[in-house]
């Protein structure tokens, strides 16, 4: 039996801390990397921009009419483990929440990377998008999945800005997720 499996995209699929400190060092002369990324709002300190609006600004155009949604590498095995899921018959919704003017940067990507999604929403209440199993990286959006969902899987992407939740499973890369699924998916055949 498939399960609907909404996914989240950036700090999930797509590397999005590697991305944007990559062409932020690029335009800025500086040396951040991905591992500089110790919490979930620390972005505007580490850019050393007054706040988020001011970091989104900068991301909106890295100078070529694409956001820095177009410019991010996926994970190592994401690509290949989404591919894999839909082989074994899930449907994939990929649930994002990113500013408006990032959808049109955020589809080419999926098509560039030929992500086999059935649905994208991009939207900041995940939680109203169904799915039999969740998977993010937010705690923000975690605890919301958990509070409006106890009844449905909540996989927890280990990042450096979540911390364990109870009511989730942690993952820590894409074999655990493959792994997981095909547990969920066994009991509920």
């Amino acid at each position: 039996m498939g399960l609907r499996l909404g996914i989240d995209m950036d700090g999930v699929i797509a590397d999005f801390n590697a991305g944007w400190t990559h062409h932020f060092n690029a335009q800025h002369g500086t040396d951040l990397c991905a591992d500089d990324v110790h919490s979930w709002d620390c972005l505007p300190e580490l850019a050393g921009l007054p706040d988020m609006e001011a970091f989104w600004d900068w991301a909106r155009d890295l100078g070529d009419g694409r956001s820095v949604f177009r410019h991010l590498d996926p994970f190592p095995g994401a690509i290949e483990a989404l591919h894999g899921l839909d082989a074994a018959g899930h449907d994939l919704v990929i649930i994002t929440a990113k500013p408006d003017w990032s959808i049109p940067d955020t589809l080419s990507w999926l098509g560039d990377h030929r992500v086999p999604v059935r649905e994208v929403h991009i939207q900041h209440d995940k939680w109203r998008v169904e799915a039999d199993v969740y998977l993010d990286d937010s705690p923000h959006v975690l605890r919301d999945l958990v509070r409006h969902h106890p009844d449905r899987h909540v996989l927890r992407f280990v990042r450096r800005w979540n911390a364990h939740l109870e009511g989730t499973t942690a993952v820590h890369d894409w074999d655990e997720v493959i792994d997981a699924v095909s547990r969920i998916a066994e009991v509920a055949a």
